[in-house]
């Protein structure tokens, strides 16, 4: 398939509705639209038109809109036909376009081809999908940010600091018979710092646009009867587990998806985490572990009497995870639901059973999903993107540990050059067809 074909496919989505949009964008539009208008269209104007099949019968009768190269989506020139919403009359209109020189689009081909044509770069590409598959307000708005440009302009911003500091590093190693040596400048050590601080910044923002477009996966983990499925229940807002004395109730990872102020959260409430001889429960704590690793956030539930042991629980649980301890049960002492920070722990005192400090963490949670300080700004991310900048974070460390151990110009030049290689591939600088392959066919067939 080449770019010089003629791509055309229904925008709308399947189904019945009072309008669907067939979209057409190549180099054969213009005569494409003659022949369906009649005329030359007038571009970027609303024409009405009969639409008619090879022998002149009307399929239908609607609008049709013409936006020439390059000012258009794709950069190519482009059509649009804005017809009734009938699948039947739609899937007409897609043979009739086929029949005059075009052919079908692959999922994301126009996408695509606006990213190849300079309209977008690929993340701005990618949050064109996020936005249509956005599943909350906040997601929807984040998806938005990053399609204007929010996300783009951060990288950006952070590859031309690596280039000029690349430009040191390498005039540095271009004059190894001075007696200065350059490679010790404090001012290449400054800005190496000051962009690994950037860097930081950025991929802490780019983890919590992951969870505003995927939702935010919480784990709750604890011993038997600590409370946990009250907890999800509470949370859910319906009887979602069976909640009972018997300990051990909980054998499987039961999810729930609620939404919290417009962000989406997945409870996974798990098996009681203790010794056991039974074989289904150890199958459950073994799910529960697992589930645990690939949370966002975990929340221990505990009570006053347990919590402290019970942070051994989370003692295997990789850096990256967020983690929260919840003393529930409070009703039984009468103490006062509260909030605390204790080391990179927070500590939350509430009451599963009569509702009390569940406004604690309803708080705490859409702060994790990324509704806290920082949330007006936010733009979308996926992961590709965070596991783009800890390449480029490990790669930077390495330039930096190369230069104040060794001054070994070359080794810090390549680790550099690999740290820009592995930014570039965020926007689309450096990117292979595999991974374009990848990305644009996990889009919708029109977009």
């Amino acid at each position: 398939m080449s770019a010089r074909d003629t791509i055309a496919a229904v925008a709308t989505p399947p189904g019945a509705g009072g309008v669907g949009v067939l979209r057409v964008s190549g180099p054969a539009v213009p005569a494409l639209a003659r022949d369906l208008l009649g005329r030359t269209p007038q571009p970027r104007h609303a024409h009405l038109a009969a639409f008619r099949d090879a022998d002149g019968a009307v399929l239908d009768r609607g609008l049709l809109l013409y936006f020439p190269a390059p000012r258009s989506y794709t950069g190519e020139h482009v059509l649009e036909l804005h017809a009734h919403g009938s699948p039947v009359v739609l899937d007409l209109l897609l043979r009739r376009v086929c029949a005059l020189g075009a052919r079908p689009a692959r999922a994301g081909e126009f996408s695509e081809r606006a990213f190849l044509n300079g309209k977008l770069d690929l993340a701005q590409a990618e949050a064109v999908a996020d936005l249509i598959a956005a599943g909350s307000e906040a997601a929807a708005r984040a998806a938005l940010r990053s399609l204007e440009g929010a996300f783009s302009t951060r990288v950006q911003t952070l590859l031309e600091a690596l280039t000029r500091l690349r430009v040191h590093v390498e005039a540095a190693i271009d004059f190894p018979e001075e007696e200065i040596d350059f490679l010790a400048d404090p001012a290449i050590a400054a800005q190496l710092e000051a962009l690994r601080a950037d860097l930081a910044a950025l991929l802490a923002e780019a983890r919590r646009g992951v969870r505003l477009a995927d939702g935010l996966h919480v784990a709750i983990v604890g011993r038997p009867n600590a409370g946990k499925s009250s907890l999800l229940n509470a949370l859910a807002a319906s009887e979602r587990a069976i909640v009972t004395d018997v300990p051990g109730t909980t054998r499987d990872v039961l999810r729930e998806r609620v939404q919290l102020d417009g962000i989406e959260l997945t409870l996974a409430d798990t098996a009681g985490l203790r010794d056991s001889g039974d074989a289904v429960e150890r199958e459950g704590m073994r799910r529960a572990r697992a589930e645990l690793e690939r949370a966002d956030l975990a929340l221990l539930v505990s009570d006053a009497a347990h919590a402290e042991a019970d942070l051994a629980l989370l003692a295997a649980l990789p850096p990256e995870v967020a983690r929260v301890v919840v003393v529930n049960k409070i009703d039984l002492d009468g103490a006062a639901s509260r909030r605390e920070t204790r080391g990179r722990e927070v500590w939350l005192w509430l009451s599963a059973l009569t509702g009390a400090g569940l406004d604690l963490l309803r708080e705490e949670l859409k702060r994790h999903a990324g509704l806290g300080e920082g949330a007006a700004g936010a733009f979308s991310a996926r992961t590709r993107h965070v596991l783009a900048l800890e390449r480029v974070a490990a790669h930077l460390e390495a330039a930096a540990l190369t230069l104040a151990a060794t001054r070994a110009g070359e080794l810090a030049a390549e680790e550099l050059r690999q740290a820009q290689r592995a930014l570039g591939e965020i926007t689309g600088e450096f990117t292979s067809d595999d991974l374009l392959g990848a990305i644009f066919s996990s889009f919708c067939i029109g977009k």
